[in-house]
């Protein structure tokens, strides 16, 4: 055995090096967030039927390519229903800071696409559509 060959052979056998991810920019935590808000509004939805306040709050489907959407991060932090869940308290904590990163810290990073505020209250479901396949 070489004086190389036990260090190559213990850097084989440790595997690749690990990939540092990058951090997260600007755009990509507010998609982040704001889909993790829209899971979890849906979720206390779901599983809260013993609190009805859950059914008054406002409708919490978050695009942040809609331009309406910060009014709906206003209007779902403002709601007086539910001020004592805890769940609900915590999503309001969330949207808060939301709100505060897209009109704050991100507001250069974000492009609106749309000003359909309707669009925020009745999502159209997303499908994705391929592309037909080409013979040869």
């Amino acid at each position: 055995m070489t004086p190389w060959s036990l260090p190559l052979l213990l850097l084989l056998l440790a595997g690749p090096p690990a990939v540092r991810p990058a951090p997260p920019t600007c755009y990509s935590r507010m998609l982040t967030l704001s889909r993790e808000i829209t899971g979890d509004f849906q979720s206390l939805q779901a599983t809260e039927p013993s609190e009805p306040c859950v059914r008054y709050l406002p409708r919490l489907y978050l695009d942040i390519h809609n331009y309406c959407v910060l009014a709906k991060l206003r209007d779902f932090v403002a709601s007086p229903h539910c001020r004592k869940v805890a769940e609900v308290d915590t999503l309001k904590d969330k949207v808060r800071k939301l709100y505060l990163i897209m009109n704050s810290f991100c507001r250069r990073d974000l492009v609106f696409l749309s000003d359909d505020c309707n669009a925020l209250e009745y999502p159209i479901p997303v499908t994705t559509i391929l592309p037909p396949v080409r013979q040869h």
